[in-house]
């Protein structure tokens, strides 16, 4: 069975708001090797719509990107991409999948079919995912700014306080700071 990985850049006041990362090659490099270290991609529809709107694009040449953008964009076409969704069917980027039916056992179906583990990118399913006790570890790209606005993680909020057991922080050129955790039962 692999593990469900809860990977977003975050602001240090908590803001998940896709433009207030840095998107330079060191942190693309970052993500790319954390997607490469990962079986599939897991979102909500909401990210994958925002995914999909740009990345395949890149990935066809079609939209000029760096080089870093461009390896991102074609290792995530190529890679097994999921969404949770009861609004929309049709997913058509390359390898993308819906999953339907119970949440809980269709993310346990997921993560028993990928050894190499699931990568999930999504706030708002995070949040859910949290509550059904489904993430095993949580890397968070800890952005050198303060926002000011949100969304914010978890701002629906959880249950009760999830313990966690520090793996690495690994700071990157650009002030940005990775910090790996997994959870502590």
């Amino acid at each position: 069975m692999g593990l469900l990985t809860f990977s977003i850049n975050l602001t240090l006041d908590g803001c998940i708001d896709h433009q207030e990362g840095i998107a330079d090659d060191e942190t693309h490099t970052f993500f790319t090797k954390l997607m490469d270290e990962s079986g599939a991609m897991l979102w909500g529809r909401v990210t994958y719509e925002l995914m999909e709107s740009y990345w395949p694009a890149v990935a066809r040449g079609e939209t000029e990107a760096p080089p870093a953008l461009r390896e991102w964009a074609l290792k995530l076409d190529a890679k097994p991409k999921y969404v949770v969704s009861s609004t929309r069917t049709d997913f058509p980027w390359n390898n993308s999948h819906q999953l339907n039916g119970d949440l809980r056992t269709a993310i346990q179906q997921l993560k028993d079919a990928t050894p190499n583990g699931v990568l999930l990118g999504s706030g708002k399913l995070a949040t859910e995912l949290d509550r059904l006790d489904l993430i095993d570890a949580y890397t968070f790209l800890v952005q050198p700014r303060i926002a000011g606005h949100g969304p914010t993680l978890y701002e629906r909020g959880l249950p009760s306080t999830r313990k966690l057991e520090f793996i690495s922080a690994t700071p990157l050129r650009c002030g940005a700071v990775a910090m790996h955790y997994q959870r502590a039962y």
